[in-house]
């Protein structure tokens, strides 16, 4: 199991240094990745009045920081952007980190926050079809391949996209979404991870395993045809720092299956967006299991 930290762009995170700072101390600490949101407003009445930093951006920072730390968004809503922008800043962050970069990706939200605020569509069928069909331009633009499509949603007339992302074929890319909803959760198999938030407990809050279990097996159903292929399971929330007291909530979710410890808070927390206990969590180090 490998272990990460993972940070709103807003309040204290909305400042590239702060998130240079946060990548530093999460390297050192021997922690695997540093995964940022991506969010334009959040929340929007709680949030009024907090700054947001572009996910990319900072991302920038962190990787100017850092030499070994894996980098990405826990995820990005491939509908609010358009495929050949998000597809340039992918791969220059990948460029500029020698390949650190994981994509993580999915419908988004609030909805109505984060779509309805500036007049984009707002029905989960046409973000669905956006961020699929965005997926796949993704993948041909990441190649450096000639691409020409004709899609219900994007058009794109012989366009080769240089250079190339620096890891081959691509990026990891993982998948977002809600269990027990399985349309997601297909998607998720057709890529390379899946980072699965679950109704019965809330963003900070580890999952029952029996469930990671459900869902385990559901997605690695979806995934007969490319069972030798690897495939991350991305769990997480609020580790103690003791390592007995993390080893007794983590330990039974990686004999689950979970291949990694996404290391978040409580999204009711004002430890979510402040830099201090988050550098307090990351300099006891990650989970020893």
């Amino acid at each position: 199991m490998r272990f990460s930290i993972n940070i709103p762009n807003f309040g204290d995170f909305a400042d590239a240094r702060t998130v240079a700072t946060v990548a530093t101390a999460a390297e050192q600490a021997g922690w695997d990745a540093l995964f940022v949101w991506d969010h334009v407003v959040h929340d929007k009445r709680e949030r009024r009045g907090q700054s947001f930093g572009d996910p990319w951006m900072l991302l920038t920072a962190a990787a100017l920081a850092t030499s070994r730390l894996k980098l990405g968004t826990l995820v990005t809503p491939v509908a609010r952007r358009r495929p050949e922008q998000l597809a340039r800043q992918v791969a220059t962050l990948d460029s500029l980190s020698g390949g650190r970069v994981i994509f993580s990706a999915g419908l988004g939200g609030p909805v109505e926050d984060e779509f309805g605020s500036f007049g984009e569509p707002t029905d989960p069928v046409v973000l669905a079809e956006r961020l699929d069909e965005g997926l796949e331009l993704l993948q041909r633009y990441w190649s450096g391949e000639p691409v020409h499509h004709d899609g219900r949603h994007y058009q794109v007339r012989d366009v080769t996209l240089l250079p190339a992302t620096v890891q081959r074929p691509r990026p990891p890319v993982w998948i977002g979404g809600f269990w027990p909803h399985r349309r997601p959760m297909r998607r998720a198999a057709r890529w390379d991870g899946v980072v699965p938030l679950f109704a019965t407990a809330k963003h900070g809050q580890a999952p029952p395993a029996d469930q990671v279990c459900d869902l385990i097996a559901y997605v690695h159903q979806h995934r007969k045809d490319q069972q030798g292929n690897p495939f991350e399971i991305v769990l997480g929330g609020v580790s103690p720092g003791d390592p007995a007291r993390a080893r007794d909530l983590i330990a039974p979710l990686a004999d689950a299956g979970a291949t990694w410890w996404d290391e978040r808070q409580l999204q009711t927390s004002e430890d979510l967006y402040r830099l201090e206990p988050i550098l307090r969590r990351i300099n006891q180090g990650p989970p020893a299991l």
